[in-house]
């Protein structure tokens, strides 16, 4: 697994140029775009409808960044794994509640 943090810019777009060298991909690589359970997932698929820009960015579509409520200018959490050619992208709503859960399991907080 290899992470990276990445802004959302005003065209949906992130991009972490580390990232998606380390996943293979370059520009025109045809992506499968979805939200699952509050966090997008980026796929490799020949059959994708999406793909890596010109400037090697992931740009999300707007129905998946609503899903997720990903605003511009927003950080997000990217983690890669190249071996199963899939990157993650961690909303900010998605890293409070893992930290929250996190904290509660390792230190005893309250989740809430």
């Amino acid at each position: 697994m290899r992470y990276g943090l990445a802004t959302l810019d005003n065209r949906g777009r992130v991009a972490d140029g580390a990232l998606v060298r380390a996943m293979g991909w370059t520009p025109g690589t045809r992506l499968n775009i979805r939200e699952q359970s509050g966090l997008v997932l980026v796929i490799a698929d020949v059959q994708g409808v999406f793909s890596i820009t010109r400037q090697g960015y992931v740009q999300l579509p707007a129905a998946v960044r609503h899903w997720c409520r990903l605003s511009i200018g927003e950080r997000v959490l990217l983690s890669a794994d190249p071996a199963r050619n899939l990157l993650v992208v961690h909303p900010p709503e998605a890293l409070d509640a893992m930290v929250a859960h996190l904290h509660a399991v390792r230190i005893g907080e309250d989740e809430s």
